[in-house]
């Protein structure tokens, strides 16, 4: 199986940019190169159900009991296992922009204390071991201010799954704080994980500086 790098951050840290710069960087090596992204809003059942979920067709985000919520999510990936596992078995290295981290930390940030940490444990489960998905080989943390992860979104091409110009959880800044929050206790707590700073001097650092930090953490991985 070829290893497994995910790319991780709130909405707006720049996830999607810096996974396609790395797929294009990586393949340039001569590697072969999957780039996958989830959710799989237009691909799966349950994709198209997170749609529905972000522009509130099932309510607030505080009306969804985030363990439902996260059913969703990891019933997503699991209907994309066949997806997964073809491009873990015909390529070198794998890249997804969102992976079972997301799950993790926007599930997570809805509960504190113990409520939150058996969530964390609860996911996990059903992902991995419930669901069986792989565990990835590299998380790579984007870490970005909320303050400019909004203005980020707000500049967003439109996507598939809204016609808004943020989503649920886009538009709620204190939620997406919480989001970050959880995001820097998974990674202080995982060896796997390595975080990259998007801002320095409360300046946004370029894609290209951010792109460097990513590929020389990964080639050390790979």
């Amino acid at each position: 199986m070829a290893p497994l790098i995910v790319i991780e951050g709130i909405d707006g840290s720049g996830k999607g940019t810096q996974a396609h710069q790395l797929t294009e960087r990586l393949t340039a090596t001569g590697r072969r190169v999957r780039l996958l992204s989830f959710p799989r809003y237009r691909e799966t059942l349950f994709g198209h159900a997170i749609g529905d979920f972000l522009n509130g067709r099932f309510g607030q985000l505080n009306e969804v009991h985030p363990l439902l919520a996260s059913v969703l999510y990891a019933a997503d990936r699991f209907e994309s296992m066949s997806v997964l596992t073809d491009a873990l078995q015909k390529s070198d290295v794998v890249v997804c922009d969102r992976y079972v981290p997301s799950n993790l930390a926007h599930q997570g940030a809805k509960l504190d204390g113990a409520e939150r940490s058996k969530l964390l444990q609860t996911i996990e489960r059903i992902e991995f071991e419930v669901f069986a998905l792989p565990r990835p080989s590299l998380v790579v943390l984007l870490d970005v201010p909320v303050e400019i992860a909004q203005r980020n979104i707000a500049a967003k091409q439109p996507r598939s799954y809204t016609e808004k110009t943020a989503d649920l959880q886009e538009a709620d800044a204190e939620y997406l704080q919480r989001v970050r929050d959880v995001y820097l206790q998974l990674a202080a707590n995982d060896p796997n994980w390595q975080r990259v700073e998007s801002v320095r001097a409360g300046q946004q650092r370029s894609i290209a500086e951010i792109g460097d930090d990513i590929f020389g953490q990964v080639l050390s991985t790979l």
